[in-house]
C-alpha cells in the first residue's frame, strides 16, 4: 500500500516589505509540489501578522502555532524581517514540527548584513569594507575618517532587508544624508559599504537528503540601459535584465566561486538551501556580497533559474527541499520515503 501524501503547510506574505514578492514564491512553491506525493495547504501571514489557513477566518500567532504542529512539514516561503530571519523558525524548533530551509541561526546571521560579514571574513572569505550606521550617530552619520576609507562610490543599504529595498548607489558625500534616510525607512541599522567594481555572479547551494552539498552553475546578472545597479526594478519589473547560465568563466575561477559558496554555508551554519551572491572584483578576485537564506522562489526567479540550468527541474528542486527537511528532523537514515 502507497504511503499518504505527506501534508505541507506553505507560507506566504509576512510583514515585511517583501510581502507581495513571497507570495509570489509561495504560489509556485504550491504550483509545482507534486500531488501526488505531497498535499499543500497555502497559510497567508498578513501584513498585520494574522494568519488565515486556507479559506478560513484569521487566527492568532499562538493558534497558528498549534495548527503548523499537525502539519508534517512546514515550507516557509517567507523573505525579509519575521520570516527569514530566524524569528519564524525558532518559533517552529518551538513547536516542533520539521521545515524547510534554514534555522535559527544560520537565518539570523544571514539576515544582518553586519554580522553576515564579520562571520565570513573571521573564516578568511572576501568580503567588502563597510560601516555600520546607527540612529545613536553623531548627527545620525558614521564618523568622518571611516567613510572616507571606503571612497566613493558607496552602497548603503539596511543591514537587515533584501531584494534591494532601501538601497542606494552614493558618488558624492553630500548624498549621503538623504541615501542614509531612506534606508532607515527599512531598517534603523545602516551599512555604509565600499563599490566592488566588477561583474556580479550567484551561486546556489543545495543540500540534499543525505547532506551532501551541490552547487549549481554560475549565473551572471547583467543590468542594461542606464541602471548604476542591480537595484529592486531591476529584480522583478526589468525585462532587459539579463542573467546568463552558466557565466562564462575561467575554470579556475569558476571552481574558487563554488568552494567559497561552500565554505560561507558551513560557517553561517546553513541548512537546506542558500544562493551566495558575489562580485568578481576586477572579473577575477572574488569577493562575497551576502548569503540569502531564503532567495526568490518563483520559476524565473535566479535560485530556480540556476538549478533548471543544472538539469533539476522546478518540481525535482522542491521535493530534495522537503525531503532534507525530513532527513534533518528524523536523522539522516530515518528520514520518511517521498521519492519515486
Amino acid at each position: 500500500m502507497s504511503e499518504s501524501p505527506i501534508r505541507i503547510a506553505v507560507l506566504a506574505g509576512g510583514r515585511s516589505g517583501e510581502h507581495q514578492v513571497s507570495r509570489h514564491s509561495a504560489a509556485s512553491v504550491l504550483g509545482n509540489l507534486d500531488r501526488a506525493r505531497y498535499r499543500p495547504e497555502p497559510v497567508l501571514v498578513t501584513r498585520t501578522g494574522q494568519w488565515v489557513f486556507g479559506t478560513e477566518a484569521p487566527v492568532g500567532v499562538f493558534e497558528a502555532v498549534g495548527r503548523l504542529a499537525t502539519f508534517d512539514v512546514v515550507f516557509p516561503a517567507l523573505h525579509g524581517p519575521l520570516g527569514e530571519d530566524g524569528t519564524l523558525q525558532s518559533v517552529l524548533e518551538l513547536a516542533g514540527v520539521p521545515y524547510v530551509g534554514n534555522g535559527v541561526l544560520a537565518s539570523a546571521a544571514g539576515m544582518d548584513k553586519e554580522f553576515t560579514k564579520k562571520l565570513l571574513a573571521a573564516e578568511g572569505i572576501p568580503v567588502a569594507d563597510a560601516v555600520v550606521s546607527r540612529p545613536t550617530d553623531p548627527e545620525g552619520m558614521p564618523p568622518e575618517a571611516q567613510l572616507r576609507r571606503l571612497g566613493l562610490p558607496v552602497f548603503v543599504k539596511p543591514a537587515r532587508a533584501g531584494s534591494s529595498l532601501g538601497v542606494t548607489r552614493v558618488t558624492e558625500w553630500s548624498e549621503l544624508p538623504a541615501a542614509l534616510q531612506w534606508a532607515r525607512s527599512s531598517d534603523p541599522k545602516v551599512l555604509v559599504e565600499a563599490a566592488v567594481p566588477g561583474r556580479e555572479i550567484d551561486l546556489a547551494v543545495l543540500e540534499r537528503p543525505d547532506g551532501r552539498l551541490d552547487v549549481g552553475p554560475p549565473l551572471e546578472i547583467r543590468v542594461t540601459g542606464d541602471r548604476p545597479f542591480f537595484d529592486y526594478d531591476a529584480k522583478y519589473d526589468d525585462p532587459e535584465t539579463v542573467f546568463e547560465i552558466p557565466a562564462r568563466l575561467d575554470e579556475a575561477v569558476a571552481a574558487e566561486l563554488a568552494d567559497l559558496a561552500v565554505r560561507a554555508f558551513r560557517t553561517l551554519g546553513c541548512a537546506g538551501l542558500a544562493r551566495v551572491d558575489f562580485f568578481l572584483h576586477d572579473g577575477v578576485s572574488p569577493v562575497l556580497n551576502e548569503v540569502n537564506t531564503f532567495p526568490g522562489f518563483t520559476p524565473v526567479s535566479q535560485y530556480p533559474r540556476i538549478w533548471q540550468a543544472a538539469g533539476l527541474d522546478y518540481p525535482e528542486l522542491l521535493d530534495v527541499l522537503v525531503r532534507t527537511a525530513l532527513a534533518r528532523r528524523t536523522g539522516r537514515s530515518g528520514a520518511r520515503a517521498v521519492s519515486g
